[in-house]
């Protein structure tokens, strides 16, 4: 008899889980978990409500978790021990989500890896282990071409009056909220980096203007620049992309890949097909 497996794709916004019973497959969506934000308690008040509904008579004996913020061993724990409350019979794996998109996207094979979603990391994939990673700052800091970085510059643009009339016409249009709110949803809210990574929705919808590609062009440059040129091996293996950031704007991801010179491979919406692939029987 199969054994039964769950494989969990998580990023800040959501998690893509998959039940996996020998040939059958079959994909939930739940709300994003960062041990960052979300303690064991909050985690397991989450997947009670919307992952174990889903779950009904079935007996999960494995789980692989590839988690934003799990390369932490503090937060790892975090996720480990609410889903040891949850399944209790279940072996448990708990890996960062670098280590999900590199066995998703490389397999057993070498390549850069980087992940642009609502916050953004890379490294160098062995095709067996991760073997070098450009520190992460987390989205005050760092997060460079992710949705949170993008985001923000949204906001500056408003907020600082560097829009032009029309695009300042069309931001209050889309999202009808005023700077007080913006402030006390970055300062005082939870949540602040989804919520940031909200705007990049304003820059899909209004590719073209000069205004919009440059802040893609600047933002996904600064990822390039202060972390994957930092890699020795960048410009002998291929680089390979997943994330909602990298996939809606994977033609500058393109020209950027040409002008400095890299050799890209594929570019993803998310891992989750690649780490059903590797987890499948």
């Amino acid at each position: 008899m199969a054994t039964v497996k769950l494989v969990a794709d998580s990023g800040a916004t959501k998690t893509a889980w998959c039940l996996l019973e020998g040939s059958k497959k079959r994909k939930i969506l739940t709300a994003g978990i960062s041990p960052y934000f979300l303690n064991t308690a909050e985690i397991v008040t989450v997947l009670q409500q919307e992952l174990l509904p889903k779950l009904k008579k079935v007996t999960i004996q494995e789980i692989f978790y590839y988690g934003t913020g799990c390369a932490n061993p503090a937060n790892a724990k975090i996720v480990y021990k609410a889903l040891a409350l949850l399944f209790p019979a279940a072996r448990i794996e708990v890996r960062h989500d670098l280590m999900g998109a590199a066995r998703a996207l490389c397999g057993s094979e070498k390549g850069i890896v980087c992940i642009l979603g609502t916050g953004s990391n890379s490294c160098f994939y062995n095709g067996k282990k991760i073997t070098r990673n450009s520190p992460g700052l987390g989205y005050v800091l760092g997060d460079e071409g992710s949705g949170a970085y993008l985001g923000k510059r949204v906001i500056q643009y408003y907020l600082y009056g560097t829009f032009d009339e029309e695009l300042r016409g069309r931001f209050e249009l889309r999202f009808t909220t005023t700077p007080a709110e913006i402030l006390e949803n970055v300062y005082k809210k939870s949540l602040p980096n989804r919520y940031l990574a909200s705007f990049t929705s304003f820059l899909a919808e209004n590719r073209g203007h000069y205004m919009i590609e440059n802040i893609l062009e600047d933002g996904l440059n600064d990822f390039f620049f202060q972390h994957l040129c930092r890699y020795p091996e960048v410009w002998k293996f291929p680089l390979h992309f997943t994330g909602g950031i990298s996939y809606a704007f994977k033609d500058v991801i393109k020209q950027l890949c040409y002008h400095y010179e890299f050799e890209l491979g594929s570019i993803l919406p998310n891992p989750t097909q690649g780490l059903i692939t590797f987890h499948s029987p």
